[in-house]
C-alpha cells in the first residue's frame, strides 16, 4: 500500500481512510473484484454471480466497464490497467474476470495483484457448470469461512498447478481467525487435478449423531460445481514472486515462541543483584512521615539521653 504513504489528509474522515489503507504488521482481508466483461454468455454470468455469492461479503462485483485509460473496452481486450485502476479504488488485491469468445469459450481469468500490480494470472475454461439455484438443498450462510481441499500430484508436482493452488487458497480463504467453533466447520470446497482438468465442488457438512463424544460426518453437494481445463498463464519470476512473500520482522517476532522474547519486541533482561537492606532506603521526606514528638516521646528521650540540654533545662 506504498501508494498512499505521503497524501496529505484535510479531515478527520480522510485521515481514518488513510490510516485503514496504510501498510499494517497485520493486513486487511483480501478483497476480491469480480469484472464481467463485454462478450459473455449466460454461462459466464451465472459463474460469475455464484462465485461472488460464494465470496461475500469480500467482493465486489462490476459490470461491462470500458478503460478511460487506454480507451479499451473490456469487450474487446482484457485491460491491465483497468484490475490496477479499480485496485486502488476499492483496495483489492485480487481480481476475476469472465469472458467469452470463439477461440476460447467459456472464459475465467483468476488473478492476484502486489503493490497495486499484476503478480499472477491463470486463465481457466468451464468445459461443464451447475449453478447454485440448479442444485435445490440448503445453503451455508453468506461470509461462512470455508475448508479447501485439494486433492491430486499435479497440485505438488508441477509449478503451473502449484501457482494455482495459491491462488485459488488466496481467493477463497476468507479472513484469517485465530479459532473456528465446530459448528462453523459447515462448508467445503473442494478441488481435484486430474488428467489435465481442475474439478471443484462445492459442500455443506452435515454434523449427525454418532452415539459418541465425536460427531458423524456427511456430505452435501449444494454447488456450484465446476469443471475447469487450465489453458494461458502469466506467472510471476522467482524473485518477484519472493519478494511478494516477504514478512516484516515485527511479525516475525511476534511468532517466536521463546519466553524471553516480549511482544514488544524488544528482548527481556533478567538482572541478578544483590540484597538490598529496606531499613536505609532513602524514602521521600513528607511532613507526614516526620516522627511526632509528644510527652511520652520526650521522656524516653530525656532516660536515654538523646534529648538537647535545652530541653533539658526547660524541664
Amino acid at each position: 500500500n506504498n501508494w498512499y504513504h505521503g497524501l496529505i489528509y484535510w479531515t478527520k474522515r480522510a485521515k481514518r481512510f488513510l490510516d485503514n489503507r496504510a501498510p499494517k504488521l497485520t493486513e486487511n482481508i483480501k478483497n476480491a473484484m469480480i469484472m464481467k466483461g463485454g462478450n459473455t454468455s449466460m454461462t459466464v454470468t451465472q459463474a460469475l454471480k455464484d462465485i461472488y455469492a460464494l465470496k461475500k461479503p469480500s467482493a465486489v462485483l462490476y459490470k461491462n466497464t470500458p478503460c478511460r485509460l487506454c480507451k479499451n473496452s473490456q469487450s474487446s481486450v482484457f485491460c491491465l490497467c483497468l484490475q490496477e485502476f479499480f485496485s486502488k479504488k476499492t483496495d483489492s488485491s485480487l481480481f476475476l474476470f469472465g469472458s467469452h469468445n470463439k477461440k476460447r469459450p467459456n472464459n475465467l481469468i483468476f488473478g492476484r495483484l502486489f503493490d497495486f500490480h499484476v503478480l499472477d494470472m491463470i486463465e481457466l475454461g468451464i468445459e461443464k457448470y451447475i449453478s447454485l439455484s440448479d442444485i435445490k438443498s440448503s445453503k451455508c450462510p453468506e461470509g461462512t469461512k470455508p475448508m479447501l481441499v485439494f486433492a491430486g500430484e499435479a497440485f505438488d508436482h508441477e509449478n503451473d498447478h502449484k501457482r494455482l493452488k495459491s491462488l485459488l487458497t488466496d481467493f477463497f480463504r476468507g479472513p484469517v481467525v485465530p479459532s473456528v467453533r465446530l459448528a462453523g466447520l459447515e462448508h467445503v470446497l473442494h478441488f481435484t487435478a486430474l488428467e489435465g482438468k481442475i474439478y471443484m465442488r462445492s459442500y455443506r457438512s452435515l454434523l449427525k449423531k454418532s452415539g459418541c463424544r465425536t460427531p458423524r460426518i456427511e456430505l452435501e453437494e449444494i454447488g456450484p460445481s465446476f469443471d475447469f481445463i487450465l489453458r494461458r498463464t502469466h506467472l510471476a519470476s522467482d524473485d518477484l514472486y519472493k519478494t511478494a512473500h516477504r514478512q516484516p520482522k515485527a511479525l516475525k517476532l511476534q511468532g517466536n515462541r521463546s519466553p524471553h522474547v516480549a511482544l514488544c519486541h524488544f528482548y527481556s533482561l533478567q538482572l541478578h543483584m544483590q540484597k538490598q537492606d529496606l531499613a536505609k532506603l532513602q524514602t521521600r521526606k513528607m511532613k507526614g512521615l516526620r516522627k511526632r514528638r509528644g510527652p511520652a516521646a520526650a521522656a524516653a528521650a530525656v532516660v536515654e539521653g538523646e534529648t538537647s540540654p535545652k530541653t533539658t533545662e526547660v524541664e
